[in-house]
């Protein structure tokens, strides 16, 4: 591990370990606090990878990937910058104009403001060229119209990425574009989606008549699908995929409650989860070199999943002998699993990715 890596992964445990927050799974998409958010912007730990000019501090995607397994193997509360800091901000540096990087980068950068992602629709799952969100072109720009769904902490957010369609083509992968949307705007409505654990951070949000500004178009009109597959590598294959439960593995593993045939078991996820890493680090790598490594992230996370799902099976017998501590993270594990088996695109999508981009 070269010497910048280390020095990153430092800063970032010694920032958690003198913040006051209790560990969680899926800290990524239910642990919200803006605070937290805000001081690793001002310790130079947000927008790793940006240029400086935008607010980031020129870094490599090796470098972010250091940063951000650390705070997921630390179950810190990094929901509010997330989804802004992962891949909207990328997307915008990769395909936006200078003015759009200009409006949102830095504010991004600095966690002042937060995005939620507007991709699913009822009746569509994980097919996200079938969007029936229709955008409209007006004297002042666009009117988006449409429903999304599942869409996480856009109760909490600034802003909305919407993709939306622009125009009607035989082919469904033509005709659709990336806009933003300012969750404020006139039109929108935001309703809460509980889950069965009482928790909140999906919902479903209406689109009525909602004015966009023309500037607020990400990339080219009518070729949001060839943009959104280079984005869903940033969703797709990072960490996040496999070290959601982490904190649970951790707990159990240190509890000192597995007899040897449980440790065999922790020992097998052990090797599994350093093949993750591994993939993880050449995903960071091929980014590095300027691909967009759509079949390794859908791998990643495909394989990530059913890590993290054999992370709660070999938990299950261990928590009746553990303290309230553990039992707290197994039942976040219970109800985030078959979450993250979806999120992102489902396990039968992933493996037609992975299908036709191996032929």
């Amino acid at each position: 591990m070269k010497t910048a890596e280390r020095e990153l992964r430092t800063r970032v445990q010694e920032l958690c370990a003198g913040w006051d927050y209790t560990p969680a799974c899926d800290s990524w998409m239910s642990g919200y606090d803006p605070a937290f958010s805000k001081e690793l912007s001002r310790r130079g730990l947000l927008a790793v990878t940006w240029p400086e000019e935008l607010g980031g501090h020129g870094g490599t995607n090796l470098d972010r990937l250091a940063v951000t397994e650390e705070l997921l193997r630390a179950g810190a509360p990094v929901a509010a910058h997330w989804i802004g800091e992962r891949q909207i901000g990328p997307s915008l540096i990769r395909h936006g104009g200078p003015e759009l990087q200009r409006e949102f980068c830095p504010s991004l950068a600095r966690a002042e403001c937060s995005f939620a992602l507007g991709m699913s629709e009822p009746e569509s799952g994980s097919d996200l060229a079938s969007v029936r969100t229709t955008a409209r072109r007006d004297s002042s720009g666009w009117r988006l119209n449409g429903r999304k769904v599942w869409t996480s902490g856009a109760h909490v957010a600034t802003h909305l990425y919407v993709l939306a369609r622009s125009s009607k083509e035989d082919d469904k992968h033509d005709g659709l574009t990336e806009f933003i949307v300012d969750l404020s705007s006139p039109g929108v409505t935001v309703t809460p989606i509980v889950g069965m654990d009482g928790e909140h951070h999906f919902n479903e949000v209406l689109l009525d008549d909602v004015a966009v500004p023309e500037r607020w178009v990400i990339g080219t009109v009518g070729d949001g699908w060839r943009q959104i597959v280079n984005q869903l590598s940033f969703e797709r294959g990072g960490p996040e995929r496999f070290l959601s439960m982490y904190p649970l593995l951790a707990a159990i593993s240190e509890s000192g409650v597995l007899d040897e045939h449980g440790r065999i078991a922790l020992a097998a996820l052990a090797a599994r989860l350093a093949v993750l890493r591994r993939w993880a680090r050449d995903t960071a790598r091929a980014m590095d070199a300027g691909d967009s490594p759509v079949v390794a992230a859908a791998s990643s996370k495909y394989a990530g999943h059913r890590f993290e799902r054999d992370v709660v099976a070999f938990a299950r017998p261990w928590v009746p002998h553990c303290d309230e501590n553990v039992r707290a993270l197994y039942r976040q594990a219970v109800f985030a699993a078959p979450k993250s088996g979806i999120r992102g695109g489902a396990a039968p999508v992933m493996l037609s990715i992975i299908a036709k981009g191996s032929r």
